[in-house]
């Protein structure tokens, strides 16, 4: 069993968050090829509507909001290192639950209820997981280097979804839908095992709590932008592959690629700056490029400008949660760093659980591409809310 690290103690940054980093993108693989697959799987397979795969896409992220405050207040208690390994051990479940809805798929409503209940426990072990790996990483390195934890998290969180979309559709096309499936159960046991030696941090238990409707409050400025820039990267990932069937541009392997590849290298060459030039400047530069991305899918007429889009989309998207991050941080007390992580990250859940099925009505009524200008209108409004909230 590994140690506890000393209070007030650090450890080498890459020491400490490169084991959490493998961890993160392990997990966020797996909700990669989750959607990758279940647009068609839905709609294919099953036979329902976009509405229906609005919901299934949404309901994980919705699991994921409802259960942010009870994570937060986990790893404040009970230790970042216990929450990440509940998400670990939550995504094993959701995976076993895939492959039951597979196996039943013979009986699209049975198929259904075991898909939603999946993305129910998918989800909240992305709340455990995400909360606790956050705070294990700042509480190793310092407060400090919050940003860059963030940063480097997300790079983690993101080319985990941008690999794990064209991995699943490739793997759906060769070999159906299981494999992709199994994977989802068998990946988190690489999570598990990239961070086993990582010392615990210390937990203090005599703190009195703050309650999470009050932290909730202190964040809900940058949360409530965070949240809207969300939908923009909610529009993708749930219907540009269903956008390409409609204009018969084949898969959206490469848009996903493109979005991720953007998005990372985005984070990588200019980690530093939420630090560096402060989270209102970078925050606000970001939505303009975000929202630009965005228009660009929407009056796009070939796959090629689509794609830009998605990239521009990519680089507007990667330095928002960092920036707005580093601002709803600095506004609470060390002990209660988990809970105010666990509370500003409930905001992209609220973002993208609800994202989902309006962008689906927005299909519904007009078609694929219109969710795009949606995702624009989206981003002015989180320009418009940040305005608002420059600390």
């Amino acid at each position: 069993m590994s140690a506890t690290l000393a209070k007030g103690q650090t450890i080498n940054f890459y020491q400490a968050t490169m084991p959490i980093i493998l961890s993160v993108f392990a997990i966020y693989l797996t909700i990669g090829i989750a959607l990758g697959v279940l647009p068609k799987f839905v709609q294919n397979n099953l036979g329902f509507n976009s509405l229906i795969i609005g919901l299934v896409i949404g309901l994980q992220s919705l699991a994921t909001l409802v259960t942010r405050a009870y994570s937060g207040k986990i790893t404040d208690t009970k230790g970042a290192k216990k929450s990440k390994i509940s998400g670990i051990i939550l995504s094993v479940i959701a995976g076993v639950a895939y492959i039951l809805a597979v196996s039943c798929q013979s009986t699209p409503l049975l198929a259904l209820v075991f898909l939603l209940l999946a993305r129910i426990i998918h989800g909240v072990g992305e709340s455990f997981l995400v909360t606790g790996a956050l705070t294990w990483g700042i509480g190793l390195v310092g407060h400090e280097k919050s940003g860059k934890v963030m940063t480097w998290n997300g790079i983690a969180m993101y080319a985990g979804i941008a690999i794990g979309a064209p991995l699943s559709i490739w793997l759906s096309k060769g070999f159906g839908n299981l494999p992709a499936f199994m994977l989802i159960m068998l990946l988190p046991l690489i999570s598990w095992i990239s961070t086993a030696k990582l010392p615990a941090i210390p937990v203090d238990k005599d703190h009195i709590r703050t309650p999470f409707y009050k932290v909730i409050k202190t964040v809900a400025g940058q949360g409530l932008s965070l949240a809207f820039s969300s939908i923009a990267f909610g529009c993708i990932a749930s219907f540009v592959g269903l956008f390409f069937m409609e204009k018969n541009w084949g898969d959206a392997s490469l848009a996903f690629m493109t979005f991720g590849a953007c998005y990372v290298l985005t984070r990588i060459f200019f980690a530093s700056f939420p630090d560096k030039f402060g989270g209102f400047k970078v925050a606000f530069i970001s939505l303009i490029i975000e929202a630009a991305g965005q228009i660009m899918i929407w009056n796009s007429a070939s796959k090629a400008v689509a794609i830009i889009g998605c990239g521009l989309t990519g680089v507007g998207f990667s330095l928002i949660f960092p920036a707005l991050g580093v601002l709803a941080i600095q506004k609470v007390k060390p002990q209660m760093r988990g809970t105010a992580l666990g509370a500003y990250v409930a905001f992209v859940d609220l973002s993208l659980g609800l994202a989902g099925p309006a962008a689906g009505l927005a299909a519904g009524w007009f078609n694929y591409q219109a969710v795009y200008l949606f995702g624009a209108i989206s981003c002015v409004l989180s320009m418009i809310i940040l305005l608002f909230n420059k600390k």
